[in-house]
C-alpha cells in the first residue's frame, strides 16, 4: 500500500493550525488569534494524508527585507518521513 500524501501551498485553516501545533508538542495557540493572524502570513503550505492535516509551516515577514519561516510542524505519526524537506 502506497502512503499518499497532498502538499497544499496555503496555510491551513486555524483549527487545524492549532491541532498541530499542539500534536507536534509545540505551546498552544488560541483560536481566535489563529484565525486573525494566519491570513497575514506571506506564505504558507500544508500537507495532506487522507485529507487530513498532517504538516504545516509558513513564512512571515515585514513584506521587504525580513522574512522568518515559523510554525514547521509534523505531527508525531508521520515524522521521520522527510516532509519536511518537501
Amino acid at each position: 500500500m502506497t502512503v499518499e500524501y497532498t502538499v497544499i501551498e496555503k496555510v491551513p485553516s486555524a483549527e487545524a493550525f492549532c491541532h498541530l501545533r499542539v500534536a507536534a508538542g509545540m505551546s498552544p495557540r488560541p483560536l481566535e488569534g489563529a484565525r486573525a493572524g494566519l491570513p497575514h502570513s506571506c506564505y504558507g503550505v500544508h500537507i495532506l494524508w487522507q485529507e487530513t492535516p498532517i504538516a504545516m509551516g509558513r513564512i512571515v515577514g515585514d513584506g521587504a527585507i525580513n522574512f522568518d519561516i515559523v510554525d514547521v510542524a509534523v505531527d508525531p505519526a508521520h515524522q521521520g518521513k522527510a516532509l519536511a524537506g518537501w
